[in-house]
């Protein structure tokens, strides 16, 4: 694995005419983890990914991946795997017509690792993408896009219209490449289930810009649930960073990032799940409340 980061950005923003569909992004990823990209619908997700692959160019900002400027070559370009939304496959080719395709355009092709993986998977070689189920689909994509043997590999949303069962089998088998290959990935999904049964980093991305980002295990130490008599929030000691917030007439709960023990008698204080964190971004976004810097990396 390169010991350059996995993603590093810098203001990167993507306009498209008027609307920006990513802004000023900034954020840096550590080579050799399972990043969890997550965001509603709309987000700056997928051109995230779409910018990290080449397949795009920024309109203002930097980024780099595994430590060079994406699709800038032929090296750079056999470093990182992209899996685009719909699991794109050729409907009228065939699943060998697939390999031969990938051993044709990938210098590090691993042709015994696509073929164990076909026939693991019980596909046909002479049966068409068209006639495959979409389980089947994402699985042939996924094969194409370790074959590679990519450092670092990029997925937008690859199990998002599979079945719960497709959708488990994918991401078990993406651990097992993760494993086998010292893989990287960037998994973006609007799925927080799918992030914490895979990942161990997570990026949050409202608006088009990045709330937070970190190791999970630390996010999940240093965030907090507080209920209590109602309260003002901005009396919070300035080590409790507001996330978001709601109220009735007697009670307030809060969700607080902190580093610092909490003191205060008067709160009860409970610990969040993944989906807890995530949902208290999102609506903290719609509240309002001031964002913390984009850039939070984990050393």
């Amino acid at each position: 694995m390169s010991g350059f980061a996995a993603l590093r950005a810098e203001g990167l923003g993507k306009r498209y005419r008027r609307r920006w569909a990513l802004s000023e992004c900034s954020l840096e990823v550590p080579a050799g983890r399972v990043v969890g990209l997550v965001g509603p619908n709309g987000a700056g997700k997928t051109t995230l990914l779409n910018l990290a692959a080449g397949l795009l160019t920024p309109t203002t900002g930097t980024i780099e991946v595994l430590g060079g400027r994406p699709a800038s070559g032929v090296e750079q370009l056999a470093k990182v795997g992209f899996v685009a939304q719909d699991t794109p496959t050729y409907a009228g080719l065939s699943v060998a017509d697939h390999l031969r395709l990938g051993a044709g355009l990938n210098p590090r092709w691993d042709s015994a690792l696509a073929t164990a993986r076909i026939t693991q998977l019980g596909l046909d070689p002479k049966q068409k993408a068209g006639r495959l189920s979409g389980g089947q689909r994402a699985q042939l994509a996924l094969t194409l896009g370790v074959a590679k043997r990519p450092e670092l590999l990029l997925l937008d949303e690859p199990v998002a219209s599979l079945d719960p069962l497709a959708r488990r089998e994918f991401l078990q088998d993406l651990m097992t490449s993760v494993v086998e290959q010292e893989l990287g990935v960037v998994l973006s999904s609007h799925l927080v289930s799918d992030v914490e049964r895979a990942c161990d980093y997570l990026i949050v991305l409202v608006g088009s810009r990045v709330r937070v980002s970190g190791d999970i295990d630390h996010l999940l130490a240093t965030h907090h649930r507080l209920t209590g008599p109602r309260r003002d929030p901005a009396r919070l000691p300035g080590d409790q960073e507001l996330i978001s917030q709601s109220h009735t007439d007697r009670q307030s709960t809060l969700i607080v990032r902190t580093a610092q023990p909490i003191l205060d008698p008067a709160w009860t204080v409970s610990q969040l799940t993944l989906e807890d964190l995530v949902l208290a971004y999102l609506s903290g976004d719609r509240e309002s409340v001031p964002p913390r810097p984009a850039l939070e990396v984990q050393r």
